[in-house]
């Protein structure tokens, strides 16, 4: 039986990719931040569930502890977890919030299950955006994590451009030992994005412009993460592209940036480090 673990699985697209999953004869865990929403996924899939709340470095921390004990193989991590947020103050941790929950701390938790994932010969699955062609304009390490200047908006585009830098990097450095990794985007999704927010994307995910021409379901959303899950990859997908509607998708030119890939990496790993230094303590 093969086991995915899927970030933000309390509703939405981790939701239905765990339903999917668990329909083929999967093995699922779901891990959310809401306890209620959580738990209820969990009773339906007769699944495992882990609370977190990726705001906080040391809930991620404990929650990559508890994992490495409960699963000796890993086949799927689905980085899925994520949202905009209007500007508010850094998080408990000194980071911009939109930049730790959708890649920060899928960063460390990454990291630490990183034995057991290269063992299992693992695909990394992560969660990225086409906002990252249109919002994610001035990606600059020296203020992505505490940016003083630009929007909620430029600041999802960023993180979810980071995911992708993030997906291709984590391809360039542990490929060759098995593990391997890709970004998606779901698409337009009728889900609770942007919902405790003032953008404009409200609008189109809150009131009736959700049924609009192109705007997705959550089941349907789910479908290239799925698909990444349970393909070969090398066979049906490649290890460190992009995709959408379950095929190669075409990213601004930044995001194929291997320096700045390798930056981002190295920059993460020094934010983190201070976790992952009192896990071998």
């Amino acid at each position: 039986m093969k086991t995915a673990l899927i970030t933000g699985a309390s509703d939405g697209i981790g939701e239905q990719a765990a339903i999917a999953l668990k329909d083929l004869g999967w093995q699922v865990a779901i891990i959310g931040r809401n306890k209620a929403r959580t738990e209820a996924v969990a009773r339906r899939l007769n699944a495992p569930h882990y609370l977190a709340d990726f705001a906080k470095l040391s809930e991620v921390k404990a929650l990559g502890a508890q994992l490495l004990r409960d699963f000796p193989r890993i086949d799927v991590l689905a980085n899925n977890a994520g949202g905009m947020f209007s500007k508010q103050p850094l998080t408990e941790d000194g980071f911009e919030m939109t930049f730790q929950v959708n890649h920060l701390a899928h960063f460390l938790l990454t990291r630490m299950l990183m034995p057991t994932l290269i063992t299992s010969r693992a695909s990394v699955i992560n969660t990225s955006s086409v906002a990252h062609k249109s919002i994610g304009l001035l990606f600059k390490l020296d203020d992505v994590a505490k940016p003083k200047h630009y929007s909620q908006h430029l600041a999802y585009g960023n993180a979810k451009l980071a995911n992708i830098l993030f997906t291709k990097e984590l391809h360039r450095r542990y490929h060759a030992q098995g593990l391997n990794a890709a970004a998606f985007h779901p698409g337009v999704v009728a889900s609770s994005f942007a919902k405790d927010t003032n953008s404009f994307m409200r609008l189109l995910y809150h009131t009736g412009l959700k049924r609009a021409p192109g705007v997705i379901t959550p089941k349907e959303g789910a479908q290239t993460l799925v698909w990444l899950a349970t393909n070969a990859p090398g066979v049906s997908w490649r290890s460190g592209g992009y995709y959408a509607k379950q095929r190669p998708a075409k990213t601004t030119r930044k995001a194929q940036d291997e320096a700045l890939a390798k930056a981002l990496w190295e920059m993460s790993e020094q934010l983190i480090a201070p976790y992952l230094e009192e896990r071998t303590q």
